[in-house]
């Protein structure tokens, strides 16, 4: 097979294949592990390239940006999110361009089926007609609602083992209605099925003769989805700006959503710079009188905008919302559990940010519709959240516009993918506050110290002598003259982080907070320093990037564990191994050393006034005074 890598974000429904976009239809099959949804795929176009030869009939996975007319050929593979391949056909039905997925079920793979559901019109709820609507059947029902998919339609697969028993199939359905009925769906049917057989899947069997409805492939023909992505405004990520090669100015990307014409004006969301469109170019460079969802163009405008790849051109009459904060529904796709306040990568459309989840408001309960407190997400579970990000992006909700109303969250360092989430709204108090402007700069605080602020992070295992050389290095600056300031992790324990834990989601809130308290000391114009444990590599690298260049220096006291419990005047380590004290660092909860820290201290060698000469020296070699 061809294997096509693509991004999942920014998948147009409805503009693939080679057909107008108001009549594809983006279908997910649902169902545990052992219903049968990659039969049923098989048989589906099996049965289509009988009834239409020359159909094309492509085949693989689906994940987004797929340009118009790339689905027309077999052997199309894709890669969805940088994970395992999620199977799908493309069926040319003569009416209707279907494009299935299938996605695995089992239960540790739910997370694909988030991605899957998030870019499809319809679902498939494929179940046994001997074992009923089971538990992974139900989640993957509330996953697909949850991401926005309004039409599921029932296929009670294996009727013929089942003796084609009417009062077994009614009893089906009816639960299955129980179940979606708090979901508030567009439509419902249930078909009985037999993907052995292939009876009722693409044409009427005569096996079920109580059933008059249509056959699978036939209600999915004549399943009217909401608007398409032409029918919603105009909305286009940017991939390049800048004078074209006739002198004017011009735009290019992938139309999101929406129709865009000549003379039309459009704006940046970011920055609110409007223009006119005086021309419309298709792939091939030709001149057109519009460009529409899933196409890829260049806008000539008539004067000069300011936009950079990543910002998002809009319909003038018609904008999205700005912030830097909103509300969403998350589902966390990774084996590291989603902690409130770790630094996270965003993506929504071309536009990547960094950005952290600021606050669970609860967990969903999947198989009880059902509201849960929770403290952190784990793998494959869905929470309602605050979502944080460092500078405003452009979005639209994602119940009025899918396209500009989904995200991806990415691990900072190894830039896996870890999150799918949609957007419910903007939080109201992100467009209330703003920065006060102040006259008096940090420069000029500094000036009047005759020093260059900065932060010294000193990270290191318990009993490592972090605190002893900060205390040693302070007493050194403050006999020359230097205006300091100690954070240390135990003292603000007493106060500012005093009603925080040892679990990783509170060592994530003890750090965010100690490194803004330390980045205001910075802006007073102090030589901070910060003798933190700070286990966790993402924190410390959120610290650094809160502060200007060369205005922040990572310490790595580096001393071996066994010199840190034989220092243990305190009996931590003592009391951690023998289960007293939970979650202890280097004990039952791990340190990620510093990769590459600005200074490395190896402090079960040299004593905290040898190393503490050092760091001295070397901030007076950076210039700090």
């Amino acid at each position: 097979m061809q294997h096509v890598p693509i991004d999942l974000t920014g998948f147009r429904r409805g503009e693939a294949g080679r057909t107008d976009a108001d009549s594809t239809l983006r279908v997910v099959i649902l169902g545990g592990a052992v219903e049968g949804k990659s039969m049923l795929v098989e048989r589906l176009l099996r049965e289509t390239r009988r009834l239409i030869p020359d159909s094309g009939g492509a085949h693989g996975t689906i994940s987004g940006n797929i340009p118009a007319g790339s689905l027309g050929h077999v052997g199309h593979r894709v890669n969805l999110l940088g994970t395992e391949d999620i199977a799908c056909q493309v069926l040319a039905t003569g009416k209707k361009t279907i494009l299935v997925s299938d996605t695995s079920g089992h239960e540790e793979d739910t997370r694909y089926l988030g991605s899957a559901a998030a870019i499809s019109d319809a679902g498939v709820v494929l179940v046994d007609a001997l074992d009923g609507v089971q538990t992974q059947v139900r989640r993957h029902i509330r996953i697909a609602a949850l991401f926005g998919i309004r039409n599921l339609v029932l296929a009670v697969n294996r009727c013929d083992l089942a003796g084609w028993s009417e009062d077994a199939f009614r009893r089906l359905a009816e639960a299955y209605r129980a179940f979606v009925e708090p979901l508030r769906l567009a439509s419902f049917a249930a078909i009985p099925i037999s993907t052995r057989n292939g009876d009722n899947i693409v044409e009427r069997s005569s096996r079920a003769v109580w059933y008059t409805g249509p056959a699978l492939l036939k209600y999915l023909e004549g399943l009217e989805v909401s608007a398409g992505a032409r029918q919603r405004p105009f909305r286009m990520p940017i991939q390049s700006a800048g004078p074209s090669t006739s002198g004017a100015w011009s735009v290019s990307g992938t139309i999101a959503s929406g129709i865009v014409r000549l003379g039309e004006r459009v704006v940046v969301a970011r920055t609110g710079r409007e223009a006119h469109v005086e021309g419309v170019h298709g792939r091939d460079g030709a001149l057109q009188q519009q460009g529409a969802a899933g196409e890829a163009v260049e806008l000539a405008l008539d004067g000069e905008i300011d936009a950079a790849p990543g910002d998002l051109l809009v319909a003038a009459g018609d904008r999205p919302e700005i912030a830097d904060q909103f509300a969403a529904h998350v589902m966390w796709m990774h084996d590291e559990p989603l902690i409130p306040g770790r630094p996270y990568l965003l993506k929504i459309g071309a536009s990547t940010v960094p950005a952290s989840i600021t606050e669970i408001k609860h967990r969903e309960d999947v198989d009880t519709h059902q509201r849960l407190a929770a403290k952190t997400l784990q793998r494959d579970e869905i929470g309602f959240v605050n979502v944080a990000t460092q500078e405003p992006v452009a979005f639209d909700r994602y119940d009025e516009n899918r396209e500009t109303g989904s995200f991806l969250l990415f691990d900072r360092l190894s830039r896996h993918t870890v999150g799918a989430g949609v957007i419910r709204f903007g939080l109201w108090r992100a467009t209330n506050v703003h920065w006060q402007a102040l006259d008096v700069t940090k420069e000029s605080r500094a000036a009047l110290k005759g020093q260059k602020p900065c932060c010294l992070w000193f990270t290191g295992l318990s009993g490592s002598g972090k605190s002893t050389i900060a205390n040693a290095l302070e007493k050194k600056l403050h006999a020359h003259g230097r205006h300091t300031f100690i954070l240390d992790g135990d003292n603000t324990r007493h106060g500012l982080n005093r009603d925080l834990g040892f679990t990783d989601a509170d060592r994530v809130e003890n750090i965010r907070r100690a490194a803004h308290v330390a980045k205001l000391m910075v802006d007073a114009g102090l030589i901070v320093l910060v003798s933190f444990i700070s286990p966790f590599e993402a924190e410390r690298r959120m610290a650094r990037e809160l502060f200007e260049t060369g205005g922040f220096f990572e310490i790595f006291v580096d001393t071996p564990l066994e010199i840190c419990e034989q220092r243990d005047v305190k009996g931590l380590y003592k009391k951690a191994r023998s289960g007293e004290i939970q979650n202890f660092t280097g004990i039952s909860s791990r340190y990620e050393p510093p990769v590459s820290p600005d200074l490395h201290l190896e402090a079960g060698v040299l004593p905290p006034d040898v190393l503490a000469d050092r760091i001295f020296d070397h901030l007076r070699l950076q210039g700090i005074f």
